[in-house]
């Protein structure tokens, strides 16, 4: 039995950057979680996703993450999903420098 499809974001790594990113409602990509485009439908967003895999020269490692929509835009449902939005965790820079 198939598990039970749950709204998602398509999120990845930028290659020369590596920071993460989500793909907008634009097909662009943001750092910035709340500007990812949800994904209530699967078969659109498993069409998001394989979009996103052709992109091997902006992203890598792509993927759908489960999300909800709050307030501001979608929040991540996971915690290695909110982990990532903090940025990287070996000290304080980039994303963890602004306030939450």
């Amino acid at each position: 039995m198939s598990r039970r499809f749950t709204p998602s974001v398509v999120t990845a790594n930028a290659l020369l950057s590596g920071e993460v990113v989500y793909q907008t409602a634009t097909g662009e990509w943001s750092a910035h979680h709340h500007e990812a485009l949800l994904h209530t439908d699967p078969e659109a967003a498993q069409a998001a996703l394989e979009r996103a895999q052709t992109q091997g020269l902006v992203v890598v490692g792509a993927y759908l993450a489960e999300a909800r929509m709050g307030k501001t835009g979608p929040e991540p449902l996971h915690f290695r999903e909110v982990f990532r939005t903090r940025g990287p965790s070996n000290y304080a820079h980039g994303k963890q420098t602004e306030p939450c």
